[in-house]
């Protein structure tokens, strides 16, 4: 294996290239640096990480292999996101269509004009006219104007007045006979500066002490690094020794483990046919859907579409159907070109999330983002931080940011979309690094200078002096802009409009975004605005944005997006239920918010609070009326001779701008005379009161329950949710659509959201994984005390192991021994014999189904240790899919011995047979059978009636018919022998085969998460049991949240496990101080899995004593080892 990519040294590349082609590497792991300009005979994959982005790159890098005659070329691609599948899934649709890219030539680039016209003059006197004509005959020059010629060539004959003085002039330029000739060093500057390919700031990377160049690494990578770090570099690991001005000096670290350099870059966006191609996709899956919901199973027929279609494979395809599926049934639409969604939810910070869902591209969206962000930024005088995908834009919005969410697709106009997004340029970072490319192209700054490369510092500084010089106002103090000057005036020089014109059309693309606001303005797209109390399922890559994506110079760890609690992807059938407040959160949060009166001063302080209180909406104020009015505190409102309510003597005089006609009884004399205050302010600050107090409402509500007028509330509504304390939308459960809208406090609705979120999951301390593991030698009935007694303690025991396969000779001996008291072999017969037990190899033997011939001479060879497992024959079909069945389409001829073919053929004719009928059909010898019977067990293929078969292929004395007990013990048993795996398994086995194997890892460990199931061999798939755990999370069935410490991912648990973990933390350590002797072959061998240290080989040869719920000791063989750990916990636990 051999890595390839543009940081390694030119010598290293060309040596991975050459034994590419001669056959010697297996495997090259490279980046673009090999998708063009080779051709490599002997590739047979190209395996694609992530999406391409581009539909002709895509092909390109795919096209690398197969490079022979009549070769077909062959790729794979693997996703890391379920936005990268639908769009990897859309590239193989549109390659299948024939649809490329559409190349895009940019028009008249001025800086390259400018290093090709001292190129040019550099060799040879020119006439003005001539040397037009000639730039105008290169096709990107069709359309060069005059204007913008004349100012090129002024720019490269007067140069640039910096702090230095003037420079970079390198043309004479004759105005009077209209000729153009080089100056001195002009063709020096061509040759050493010329180029469009902008430079890097990388540090170059110098073994030592043979002083070759083995590759480079980026400036910030260099400059954070250390002496004495270890780095990766191709396939080698470098110690650094010092790093200097632009060089990294490393040496050999001989194989130590490294960390991995990082590059900064700008990411490609997708292409604008790529992503037509994507939102196609989504449209035509969800029309799919629409008409699937008729028959049985709504997904099977666009997942069997996908598959055909986009060459996805089953699981790839179910994923795509679910996830377009969930993110629906949370917005109520798909986002495609046609439909575009406004979804906003709370963090946790109290702000809330914009997501636009609109799957245009990055380079549409980062235009929409950064202007929706400068238009923001002037409305409300706040800069926030967004970022832009492909898929969509995010704004973090703040608590001043209160509007109707259906308005932000108006928030720009396209007649005056260019002069906005141009103010926004200016301050993006983009801006500044198109300017030293251009800058650099233009020959303005010089890549080399007296024979030395210019470090990259030394160009951002004269870079920025240059800027200063040519465009001021680009950066010029924000402070400065008031009065007339209020915006930043663009200077007409080639390279200010060149720079503006590539940020704009180039990283950006603005015709593409002024088409789609003016579709909108038309209708020609629908627009949906949707509040949510979570992100839906199509938010969660665009809030995980990568940093290439941010719009802001916020870092990755202060961004405002990264404050959302995601939650997890639910079932699609159950994520609909998702998309309103729970009733019983508003209840309480409305119970909470509303002020809590226990004597006099908490009815003044409720008096402050709410402005006025109406006396029906609290009766018992009147029991401290008296005490407050003979205090001169509060003040009754009349009207007519009707008691209307009360008021703090503070806020007496609001009673006559809100109630004119009303009079005000004071406990002494006149009320306080009237403050100078205006109805509206007023209006604001008892509805404000009020909102702060009370949940979601109407505007018709609230103004009874205030004996207001309709219109008074709502113009109040409107006013603060201009200042951001109000919120509109529908936030009850049932609200008819179309009804007068409700609204909220901000922070009453984000406690609701939060109350929401999280009713499902109460939250319990986790306990560490020495907790966990004396948990689950209690749950599995290990610890002393705990053990079950007779067959119907066998038969729970088997039911909780079902599944789980360990070596043939241990379970008996080291399994069930050590879970049963007085455990008895007969036991286990019976359970056989009756029905309820079944044994057998689940997982086919590693030969069966090896996909490359298998080498002659070798086939199973079975041993003691072959992996078995114990389950009730009703689970048999569930596990024998979950484990992967489709042995029957496998040619077994060259797997198995001529014997153990005899012996399957008789039972596929004859079914399940007796010893002496295996005998009698196969002709063969009974010590042949035997072996056959034998290594058809150890494959995985055939299986018993009763245990006792696989007992006397175990013991070795039983087969030789040796030892005292031969006679009790016959050497051939009476049970049957029959096929394992008959390939006749029901549909709806595999249906239920994921639920069915959830509930038994479930049942087995009581709490379950991935790096758990380590030591499972039929677990075929996290994320299908991960849906079928959300599932039975929303019916109660299991608790979600986090149980056991130090360990990422969901956990699951059942509640009577969650009940025992409680009362195990309670206990503390009783009872743990006892050793417990464990079969490195037991489930519950779990060293090196979810305790710390190395893995311990399940064979029943080598045991783990724990002790706490650490491990104490290991035997290997017969060898024992202390482990570290199990002496820091003895020394802990003297300690304390």
């Amino acid at each position: 294996m051999a890595a390839h990519h543009g940081s390694l040294s030119r010598e290293i590349r060309l040596s991975a290239e050459d034994r590419l082609k001669k056959g010697a590497l297996r495997v090259v792991v490279a980046t673009a640096s090999l998708e063009l300009g080779i051709d490599v005979g002997t590739v047979d994959l190209v395996c694609q990480i992530g999406s391409p982005r581009s539909i002709a790159t895509g092909l390109q890098r795919i096209g690398r292999a197969g490079h022979w005659i009549h070769a077909v070329p062959k790729g794979r691609l693997f996703v890391t996101t379920r936005d990268e599948l639908l769009e990897c899934a859309a590239l193989i649709r549109a390659i299948r269509a024939g649809v490329l890219d559409r190349i895009e030539v940019p028009p008249a680039p001025l800086d390259v004009l400018a290093q090709q016209i001292v190129a040019a003059a550099a060799t040879q006197p020119w006439d003005e006219d001539e040397l037009f004509n000639l730039c105008r005959r290169a096709m990107p020059y069709r359309s060069l104007t005059r204007h913008a010629f004349d100012a090129v060539l002024t720019m490269l004959a007067e140069g640039f007045a910096t702090s230095r003085g003037r420079s970079r002039a390198f043309l004479h330029h004759d105005r009077i006979n209209r000729r153009i000739r080089g100056r001195r060093g002009a063709r020096l500057t061509a040759i050493t500066s010329g180029g469009a390919i902008p430079d890097t700031a990388n540090y170059a990377v110098i073994a030592e002490p043979e002083g070759t160049v083995v590759g480079s690494v980026d400036e910030d990578f260099a400059v954070e690094s250390l002496a004495g770090d270890i780095i990766l570099l191709g396939n080698t690991s470098w110690r650094i020794r010092r790093v200097e001005s632009g060089k990294m000096r490393v040496e050999d670290a001989q194989g130590a483990p490294p960390t991995i350099p990082f590059w900064r870059g700008e990411a490609p966006a997708r292409t604008a046919d790529l992503s037509s191609e994507v939102a196609r996709l989504r449209a035509d899956i969800d029309h799919r859907l629409v008409v699937a919901q008729t028959s049985q199973a709504p997904s099977a027929l666009p997942v069997h579409w996908l598959m055909q279609e986009c060459g996805l494979d089953q699981r790839g395809a179910q994923q795509a159907v679910e996830y377009i599926l969930a993110g629906k049934s949370v917005l109520g639409a798909v986002p495609t070109q046609q439909t575009i969604v406004a979804e906003r939810f709370f963090d946790e910070s109290g702000g809330m999330q914009l997501v636009l869902h609109a799957p245009f591209g990055g380079r549409v969206n980062r235009a929409w983002g950064l202007a929706l962000r400068k238009r923001f930024c002037v409305t409300f005088d706040f800069e926030l931080q967004a970022a832009a995908t492909d898929e969509g834009i995010v704004l973090s919005l703040g608590e001043k940011h209160s509007f109707p969410l259906d308005t932000v697709f108006a928030f720009l106009n396209p007649k005056t979309l260019r002069e906005v997004l141009t103010q926004a340029v200016l301050q993006a970072p983009m801006f500044m690094t198109r300017w030293r490319w251009n800058a650099t192209r233009a020959l303005a700054l010089l890549r080399f200078v007296s024979g030395k490369r210019v470090p990259p510092q030394i160009q951002r500084m004269r870079a920025e002096d240059l800027l200063s010089a040519v465009f001021p106002d680009a950066i010029a103090c924000q402070d400065n802009f008031q009065g007339e000057r209020t915006v930043r005036q663009i200077p007409d020089h080639p390279l200010a409009q060149e720079t503006i014109r590539d940020c704009l059309t180039e990283a950006m693309d603005l015709d593409g975004l002024t088409a789609v606001l003016e579709r909108i303005e038309s209708g020609a797209i629908t627009c949906l605005a949707v509040d949510t109390p979570m992100p839906s399922a199509f938010c969660h890559e665009i809030l995980n944005a990568n940093p290439y994506a941010f719009l802001d110079d916020a870092p990755l760890e202060e961004r405002r997006a990264r404050a959302v609690e995601m939650r997890r992807t639910l079932p699609p059938e159950l994520a609909g239920q998702m998309g309103a407040l729970d009733q019983s959160a508003i209840d309480q949060v409305v119970e909470e918010s509303w002020p809590v009166v226990r004597d006099a001063e908490e009815f003044h302080d409720a008096l402050l609070s709410l402005g006025w209180l109406p006396c029906a909406r609290v009766p018992e104020g009147e029991h401290w009326v008296p005490e407050l009015a003979a205090a001169g505190r509060v003040v009754t409102l009349w009207r007519d001779k009707q008691r209307l309510g009360w008021l703090a003597a503070e806020s007496a005089s609001y009673a006559g701008l809100l109630f004119p006609d009303a009079r005000l009884e004071s406990g002494r004399g006149s009320p306080p005379s009237p403050a100078t205050l205006e109805r509206e302010e007023v209006l604001d600050r008892v509805v404000l009161g009020w909102m702060e107090s009370i949940g979601p409402t109407t505007a018709l509500e609230l103004s009874r329950v205030l004996h207001l007028s309709q219109d008074d509330v709502e113009g109040a509504f409107l006013r603060l949710e201009a200042q951001g304390h109000v919120l509109r939308g529908r936030f009850k459960p049932g609200q008819a659509e179309g009804g007068s809208p409700e609204w909220c406090h901000r922070r009453v609705l984000a406690r609701i959201h939060r109350l929401t979120i999280g009713r499902l999951r109460k939250e319990i301390e986790p306990v560490s994984a020495a907790e966990f593991m004396r948990f689950l030698f209690q749950w599995q009935h290990v610890a002393p005390g705990s053990r079950l007694h007779g067959e119907a303690g066998l038969l729970e025991v088997v039911k909780q192991l079902g599944g789980f396969e360990a070596a043939a000779s241990a379970w008996e001996s080291q399994i069930l021994r050590l879970r049963l008291s007085k455990y008895e072999p007969e036991w286990l017969d019976r359970l056989c014999l009756g029905g309820a037990v079944m044994w057998g190899r689940l997982t086919p033997h590693p030969r069966l189904v090896q996909e490359l011939s298998p080498i002659s001479g070798r086939r199973v060879i079975p041993t003691r240790v072959a992996p078995v497992s114990l389950f009730a024959r009703e689970d048999a079909p569930v596990f024998l899919v979950a484990a992967g069945d489709g042995m029957e389409r496998l040619d077994l001829a060259a797997r198995l011995s001529p014997t153990a073919q005899a012996v399957r053929r008789c039972l596929q004719e004859r079914g399940a047979s007796f010893f002496s009928e295996l005998l009698h059909s196969t002709r063969l010898l009974p010590a042949e059978v035997e072996d056959g019977v034998w290594e058809l067990v150890a494959a995985g293929l055939v299986t018993a009636d009763g245990f006792d078969n696989l007992r006397s292929l175990i013991d070795p004395k039983r087969r030789r018919a040796e030892g005292r007990d031969r006679s009790r013990r016959p050497r051939h048993v009476g049970g049957r022998w029959s096929l394992l795996r008959t390939g006749r398994d029901a549909p709806e086995a595999a249906r239920a085969a994921t639920e069915v194997l959830a509930r038994r890892l479930l049942q087995r460990y009581g709490v379950v998460f991935r790096d758990l199931l380590a030591r499972e061999s039929i677990l075929s798939s996290w994320r299908d049991l991960l849906v079928c755990y959300r599932r039975l999370e929303l019916t109660g069935e299991v608790r979600g949240g986090r149980f056991v410490s130090g360990f990422t991912g969901e956990q699951f648990a059942l509640p009577e496990a969650l009940e025992s973990l409680r009362a195990l933390k309670k206990r503390g350590g009783v009872g743990a101080q006892q050793e417990i002797k464990l079969s490195a072959a037991d489930p519950l061998n779990l060293a090196g899995v979810i305790l710390p240290g190395p893995r311990v080989p399940a064979v029943p040869t080598n045991f783990l004593v724990y002790q706490d719920g650490v491990v104490l000791r290991t035997l290997i063989g017969r060898e024992g080892t202390v482990r570290q750990e199990a002496k820091v916990a003895r020394l802990d636990r003297l300690e304390s």
